[in-house]
Formats: structure tokens, sequence, C-alpha cells
């Protein structure tokens, strides 16, 4: 399961979180007794997943001065290096040509090793990890383009946060806080890149006791080693990371309620860490990022022998040759295919998995090129490489299954039946019928099952429905903040204020360092007219993260109740540089530059708001208020014939049309 802001309407939520930690013996660890094993790994990828930029491990171009130009949202961006730190910058081309909504955002990690692809990430001042919408690929050379989401009008600029689902198959495993759930994925301390652990396990005791001159057998029972294990959990160490049904859908992997996020160990049941779906049927052409073991389990070649992944790919090292994966073909395969080669019913090449295992561009990262995992018998004959456009996220509109494992191996495991199902738009009342009846009949221990359940009532609209299961979670964990800061979102949306400024209060104490619960304080005081306590809350917010545009947003609007113009107009903008396709805030600064007289400026903020959202009918009435105003009647009048068409602002449109004739 994806983990990720907690706003409002917001599905998901991160599992109970690790005592704080730093993981354990890592490659440096292994190196003094496995110096070539350690040499090889440290040139693949998996080693190579996470650092910190610096001139030795930078592959991307920093000094070419191109500007890369995003057309949907009207962004621009640049990649900068300046006295060893490096930076994305963005801006657009606003009124008067001039360059507005600069924002320089800097790079305290890189992720992706650059085999494929690399992706930019910004460290908040309370340790969230937010990724940066520009990303390089290393398709025809290398180049710039837009992350996988971002190339939209609407994309999510610099808020899009990291989760622990991300990290987990990232990097090693990091240091995280204390506690129970937390309404924000936080990293105190992150190592870089994936270490030996990930495959082998703690390896404490395996250095003690190899240290204590301790026997072969003692050393080598302290440590994991994959090729020891049985079929099932060899595998299983792969597809902890390499398994995702679809990146499409939010529903498809939940890491259990009762397991910490980072708790999985190598040998043993993957189920019983983290359960998987799949929409029912699957979709055998739908080939993404990371689905190499979904499409390796289509394949007959998988389905009928003991293939592994280390039959093909040894992790201690870098990419095979292709004679290597023929070799690995011919294990199985040799003696049928000689004898095609030799009637000519086979071509005699050495590159079985060109032809089998084709390379092809994902459908979710549309600049990435990647082998095709299913193993087919004819290679399509399609354009596997041509370039394609990045799709929206389209809801499934068909059931969500079980689909690894392919049955729900315990009862209780109709929980998270329920919140897959919840979780996805197309079958959340279904949803929310099932988990409603599970946790009536299970009385689940963890408060996750009560959050999740007061999340999709909360997405439908029933938004009284979902106080009680908030109240639940709460109960079953008071000192958890996130539990703390639903409740009190849940009661704000239906105006019980008294009630949420006391759980508001109880959140803020458990957590005085999260921003985006300050604002959220800050959002209720303002719709409760509280104007100075509301402005104290967000000014908070912004010193602890000075880049959450809706704090500035909000922080505006409280100057402007409190008659500083100039201050609104500087929060204003302040949120537009931070989210360019805001609409609201443009509407707002519009309406600021309207009540000065500084009409051509506010004309340049109407449009923009209205390419943004055509159908907001509250600034088309604004716009033709301020063109009356500036004395343009002719413009006005078109503002008005559109608005005459809806009936809740036809009247407001017919007496302003009527005062200009």
């Amino acid at each position: 399961m994806r983990s990720g802001r907690l706003a409002s309407g917001a599905m998901m939520f991160v599992a109970c979180a690790t005592p704080a930690r730093t993981a354990p013996a890592g490659t440096s660890g292994c190196e003094s007794c496995h110096p070539a094993i350690s040499r090889s790994f440290q040139r693949t990828a998996m080693a190579k997943s996470f650092f910190r930029p610096a001139p030795e491990n930078t592959i991307e171009d920093y000094t070419n001065k191109h500007t890369f130009y995003h057309s949907p949202s009207d962004l621009h961006f640049e990649m900068i290096e300046r006295d060893g730190r490096y930076f994305q910058r963005q801006y657009q081309v606003g009124f008067e040509g001039k360059q507005t909504n600069i924002l320089e955002t800097r790079i305290d990690f890189v992720l992706g090793s650059g085999s494929h692809a690399r992706t930019y990430l910004h460290r908040t001042g309370d340790n969230r990890l937010i990724e940066l919408p520009l990303g390089w690929y290393a398709e025809k050379g290398g180049y710039w383009a837009m992350n996988p989401g971002y190339d939209r009008p609407d994309h999510q600029g610099v808020e899009r946060a990291i989760g622990y689902d991300c990290m987990f198959c990232h990097n090693a495993y990091p240091r995280i806080p204390a506690g129970g759930p937390r309404s924000e994925p936080v990293f105190s301390s992150v190592p870089e890149g994936i270490g030996c652990q990930r495959c082998h396990g703690d390896a404490r005791d395996h250095v003690r006791i190899a240290s204590e001159a301790g026997s072969a057998a003692q050393i080598r029972g302290a440590i994991v080693n994959p090729a020891r294990l049985p079929f099932d959990r060899q595998i299983e160490i792969c597809m902890q990371c390499h398994l995702e049904t679809t990146s499409f859908s939010t529903a498809n992997s939940i890491v259990r309620y009762e397991r910490e996020p980072f708790s999985f160990k190598p040998g043993e049941i993957l189920a019983d860490f983290r359960l998987h779906f799949d929409h029912k049927g699957g979709d055998q052409d739908r080939f993404e990022i990371v689905g190499a073991a979904y499409r390796l389990r289509q394949s007959q070649c998988f389905r009928k022998s003991a293939l592994t992944c280390t039959t093909c790919h040894n992790p201690h090292t870098a990419q095979e040759s292709a004679d290597h994966y023929t070799a690995a073909c011919r294990q199985c395969h040799a003696a049928k295919l000689d004898a095609l080669v030799q009637t000519r019913r086979h071509p005699a090449s050495t590159d079985c998995a060109g032809c089998h295992m084709p390379k092809r561009r994902t459908q979710d990262a549309v600049h990435v090129i990647m082998t095709d995992h299913l193993i087919q018998r004819r290679k399509p004959a399609s354009d596997l490489l041509a370039e394609i456009a990045e799709r929206p996220r389209a809801d499934y509109r068909g059931a969500i299954v079980p689909y690894f494992p392919d049955a729900l191996t315990q009862p209780q495991d109709e929980l998270y039946l329920g919140i897959a199902q919840a979780n996805d738009s197309a079958t959340r009342t279904e949803g929310i019928a099932r988990l409603s009846a599970t946790i009536a009949k299970f009385h689940p221990a963890a408060a996750e099952y009560y959050l999740q359940l007061g999340d999709a009532l909360r997405a439908s609209g029933r938004f009284a429905e979902a106080i009680a299961p908030y109240e639940e979670a709460v109960r079953r964990e008071p000192q958890s903040a996130l539990a703390l800061e639903r409740l009190a979102l849940g009661l704000t949306r239906v105006k019980r204020f008294a009630d949420a400024d006391a759980v508001f209060k109880d959140a803020l104490r458990l957590a005085p360092g999260d921003a985006r619960m300050w604002t959220h304080r800050a959002t209720s005081y303002l719709e409760q007219d509280r104007i100075a306590e509301a402005a104290a809350a967000f000014e908070k917010a912004l010193a602890i993260d000075p880049q959450i545009p809706e704090a500035h947003n909000g922080l505006a609007g409280a100057r402007m109740k409190s008659g500083d113009a100039a201050g609104a107009e500087a929060e204003f903008r302040a949120a537009i540089a931070i989210r360019p396709n805001y609409t609201e805030a443009h509407h707002n600064l519009a309406n600021v530059l309207s009540a000065a007289s500084r009409f051509p400026e506010a004309r340049y903020h109407f449009e923009q708001t209205l390419h943004l959202k055509e159908t907001h009918a509250d600034a088309r009435l604004d716009y033709a208020r301020m063109l009356v105003r500036a004395n343009l009647p002719d413009d006005a009048r078109r503002q008005l014939e559109i608005l005459r068409a809806d009936p809740r602002y036809a009247k407001a449109a017919r007496e302003i049309l009527q005062r200009i004739h």
C-alpha cells in the first residue's frame, strides 16, 4: 500500500512505525571478509539506489544551460550545480513576459541508480522527503523529462511526499520515529543504497561468531543464504521489492498493520508481512516499471519449472551479457532449440532474451525502457519502443481480489480485502460494507483499520459517519498523532469546533514539529473566524516548512481579514510559486489586485484561474465585475454571457449586463 499525506479525502496512511534505530550491519561491515563480492556488489544498481548528489556520482549534465519547458503546466525547469550543492529551479513567464513564480529547491538525495532513471528529493525542515517534478532518464543517452504522474497541468509540483513504501524498496532501512501511526512519513536519518542485509538479514551475530572463531556451521547458521532457502522463500526475497501488480491503483498491496514498515526479514513468508491485490482477471498486457515479478509469474517457464530470479541474475554483480542469459535458457531448452536450429525452424541466435523477453517501454513511467519478464514464445509484432503519452490514472471498474497469496489465508485477511476495495473509488461502497462487517466480526486491535474505515466514509461524503471510527482509532491509540489529527479534521468538517480544538491540542502536543498539522489547525481557526490565532498557527507551520502552499494561502486569507492587503498579496504569490496551478490562490490574488485597481495584472491572474478551471463560476463573476470597473464592457459581456447559462449565476449576470447596457 502506498503511503501518503493524509489531507482531506485521502485514503492512505502509514503502518506502525518501528522504534528509532539504524539498520544493522550494512555492506561496509561485510567487506573485510568478503572483499571481492562486496566490491562487485557496489557496482550494481541496488547498491547505487539512493545517495547524496556529488561530482563522483553525477552522470547528468548540470552544466547544460538549456531549460526544460513543460507545456501542460506552463513551467520552465533548470537543474543547477552551485558550490558543490545541487538545485532544481522552476519558474513561469508571467505578466508582461517577466519570470514569475520562481522556486529553487535544494536536492538533498537522488533516488535511482541511473540505469533507467533518477528522481531528485528534497528534505524538509520536519524531515519529510519530497519528490521534485523533473527527473532524468537514461534513454537516448540521457535527458530530462517529468517524473511519472507529473506530465499533466495539475501535477503535484514540490508536494509529493516519499512514503515508507518508497523507501522500503529504494534504499536500506532508514531510521524512523518510535511510536504508533504517524501523520507523515519522516526520515531523521537515512542510509545510502541497498545493503547486504536486504537479502541476507541481520549480520551482527554472523560477524560476532566469525570474530570469535566459531565453527563453520555456526557462522553459516547466523546468516541467511538465499540459495539454501526453499523455492518460495528464495523468490520472495526478490518479490519483496519487484512484485507490484499495478502502480495505477492504491489498492495494489498492504503491509499488515501488526507489522512495522521495515520489519520484513529474508527467509520469512512474504504474505506474513504484506498482502498483494489485483484487478479480477489481471491484465495480460500490463507492463509497468516495478512489474518484473508480476510478468514473470505469468510465464509458462515459471509455472512449469523451478525458475527463480537468480536462475538468470547474480545479485552480487552488475548486468550480465546476452550470452549469460542465453546460457540460462539453454539449461532447459538446449536440446529442443538445437533441433529447431538444425531444421531451420529457429534462427541460430545467441540472444534468447532479445526475442522472448524483449525490451519494452513501461506504461506507467513512459520514459523508461526495461526488459519484459513475461517469457513469450514469439516477440510481439508491435513497436515496443515507440514513444507513448502518459495516461491519467483512470478508475478501474471491476472487482479487486487477492493476488499474492491468491486466496485469503487467515480469517482476518477479509479486513485487508475490504481496505483494498475501499481504497479504490470504483469499489469503495463495497469496501466500506465489507470493512464495516469484518470490523464488527473481529474487533481488530490496531487503530489503522478504524482509520481506514473513517477515511473511506469521508471520501464518500459520509462525514458524520466517519467520526465514530476515528474516535475508536483514538481510543485504541491515544498517543497516535495521526489518529488524533484525523478525528480533529472530521470534527471540523461537521463543525464541531470546540471538540476539534481539544483534539488538535492533543495531536500537536504529540507532534509539535508537524508543519501540516499546524496548517490544519490554522484552517480550523480560520473557519471559526479566529483570525489572530489562525495567522499565528499558519506562521508556525511555515516556520517549520516554508513550502506548504495551503499555509501561505491561508495566511494570506487571515491577512486580508485583518486589513493587510500587502501582506496578503505576498502570501498569495508565495503559494502560487510553490504550486503554480493553485486555482484558488490565483483567484484570491486576482481579487486583491483588482481591489487595488491594478487591472492588467489582475486580468492575468483571472485568466490563469479560468485556464486551470474553466467551470470556476465565482472567479468568472469576479472577473466580469473587474472588467466593468476597468471600463472594458465588451470583455465583461463575454464573461457574463457564459455565466447566464448557469442557473446559479444567471440573475447576477443579468443584473450586471443591465447596468453596462
